[in-house]
């Protein structure tokens, strides 16, 4: 168990993390401390062999006597002198157990308004940041410090009576213990039982590697090399105070012994900050009242308000087909008269009636957007790269062919037809031209060699060489294929967004005699692959193997050996 599961299991440490402190105060959502001492010191002081009178001693110079009778200057009799009564040092002794420091007992929740009238303060007085009534009752700080150390504790073993110098590394913690605390275990301690436990745990190991305030960059440095040099799965730091508020501390933020000139240094910095929240509330107030005034002045002036522009009751668009992580996607638009983007419909194949229908209100309410003036930019700059599952690689756009979500894949198209960001694609449309090209030039290639190659093999038969084929009939041939590149070459620089370039230079392609062989191993993949799923390591489309799948292209198997 980790953190405050950990400390409600009332576990002292939580697996290979040391204790952050032998007694340390917990900060609470909804206000105050919860103080936390580790109960392993008495049994280890016994197994260290200390009898039960230098245990006790130990302990009450850890944790202190938790009581205001016999204490030195701050006790029943001193405080009964400045009026308080024996009910009210009752109450004070109760919450010891419980408070951070000694001043911290005194406050208005222990002692009540009564009490507080009685000695002269009003719960205006008491209720203000930083009131100490011990030092408004007369004690000063020195006198506040000693009590305190009697009373809650040092909160460290060091200096303690009785124990020895060679046991104290036993009671090493995360941080310094306490305001007299100097030990503390080295960040590379952490690192080294972390090493110890990794090779016997599959994931990483939830711990945390503490280092004092005073720790440099280049000690963070060292700690994520050692790390990596030890092998470890995973690793935190926290550098002590590196946070305005933390959840554990082993001392108060109070300063120790404050003098006259740091009280007011203190006072002069919250009336800065007082006066800077007060500066702060004005400018506010300012910018309202300005963005007030000029939403009367555009009302004056008649500018209208937003309206819907609504489509043709026919409209042009395209539907584009695709799968994104094996989810089959239809994506369909609908523009106005101009060529600009007015709707878009996604339709999602085999999904949840929840899932689909979300999709769909999303939908929707882009392409009320859209009408309403919305620029298409805004939404493909908001919504691309959105992140959430299915994610991954998409087939049947010969642009897009990873995508990061549904959404993302959505408004990469839409970016790409309706305002040419190539910049979200992974194959650009010039590239796609060139690779098409190129893949036309080597089939013909390909074909022209097969047929010399069938002639060799077969010797100078009629109607096998070239020669035996009028020149007339493959200069048609020739420009007949030129022409269906050049056709489908113009048909995707003017129709990019109805997809009529690659369905021209289809259609002219089946229209001319097919010269490249088709391949045996091909064509089985494709009769194959109908219900095959997707791997799981690189996403490509796997082929049965026996009663399993595997990846033609990682060599992963989908459950066959």
């Amino acid at each position: 168990p980790t953190g405050t599961i950990g400390l409600l299991m009332d576990c002292d440490t939580t697996g290979v993390e040391p204790d952050f402190a032998l007694v340390k105060f917990k900060k609470l959502a909804g206000g105050g401390y919860f103080k936390i001492a580790n109960q392993s010191i008495e049994p280890a002081l016994k197994n260290l062999g200390y009898t039960h009178g230098e245990r006790k001693a130990i302990l009450d110079y850890v944790l202190g006597k938790l009581t205001l009778d016999d204490a030195p200057i701050i006790n029943r009799e001193s405080l009964k002198e400045r009026g308080l009564t024996d009910e009210d040092v009752d109450r004070v002794n109760r919450s010891l157990p419980g408070v951070f420091e000694l001043p911290f007992a005194f406050n208005t929740w222990t002692l009540g308004e009564e009490a507080l009238a009685r000695l002269g303060f009003s719960m205006d007085q008491a209720t203000k940041p930083g009131f100490d009534l011990l030092s408004q009752l007369g004690f000063t700080s020195v006198e506040i410090e000693t009590a305190n150390e009697h009373i809650c504790g040092t909160m460290t073993v060091e200096g303690a009576p009785y124990l020895k110098d060679e046991h104290l590394p036993v009671f090493d913690t995360a941080n310094r213990c306490g305001k007299k605390g100097t030990r503390f275990i080295h960040y590379l301690g952490h690192v080294k039982m972390m090493a110890a436990a990794q090779s016997f745990l599959s994931g990483a190991i939830s711990k945390t590697i503490n280092m004092p305030n005073e720790a440099t960059i280049e000690d963070i440095l060292d700690a994520y090399d050692q790390s990596w040099h030890s092998g470890l799965k995973a690793m935190a730091i926290y550098r002590d105070g590196s946070k305005l508020s933390q959840p554990l501390s082993t001392k108060s933020e109070k300063a120790e012994g404050a003098s006259a000139e740091d009280v007011e240094a203190l006072v002069a910095k919250r009336v800065a900050a007082a006066v800077a929240k007060e500066r702060e509330i004005a400018a506010a107030a300012q910018k309202q009242a300005v963005d007030e005034a000029v939403a009367a002045v555009r009302a004056e002036q008649g500018h209208p308000e937003p309206y819907r522009r609504r489509l043709p009751a026919r409209r042009a668009g395209f539907t584009q087909e695709a799968r994104v992580a094996g989810h089959k996607v239809f994506l369909r638009t609908g523009e106005y008269e101009d060529g600009k983007l007015g709707e878009i419909f996604i339709d999602m194949h085999k999904e949840g009636a929840a899932f689909r229908s979300m999709i769909n209100c999303f939908a929707i309410s882009i392409s009320k957007g859209l009408q309403y003036g919305v620029p298409l930019d805004e939404f493909v700059d908001t919504f691309t790269f959105t992140r959430f599952e299915p994610q991954g690689m998409v087939t049947g756009h010969p642009n897009i062919k990873m995508s990061t979500s549904i959404i993302d894949y959505v408004f990469r198209v839409l970016g790409l037809e309706y305002l040419d960001r190539t910049d979200l694609t992974q194959v650009p449309p010039e590239l796609q031209e060139e690779l098409e090209d190129d893949f036309v030039a080597d089939e013909t290639v390909m074909s022209i060699d097969a047929d010399d190659s069938h002639s060799d093999d077969s010797g100078d038969e009629p109607g096998r060489s070239d020669a035996a084929i009028p020149a007339d009939a493959r200069d048609g041939a020739d420009s007949s294929l030129e022409k269906a590149i050049s056709n489908g070459t113009n048909g995707r620089s003017n129709g990019s967004r109805n997809g009529a370039g690659m369905q021209g230079l289809r259609l002219e392609a089946e229209s001319q005699p097919s010269f490249a062989p088709t391949s045996t191993l091909n064509a089985q993949l494709s009769e194959m692959m109908g219900d095959a799923p997707f791997c799981d390591q690189c996403g490509h489309i796997t082929v049965r193997n026996g009663s399993c799948y595997r990846c033609l292209n990682c060599g992963n198997s989908l459950g066959c050996s």
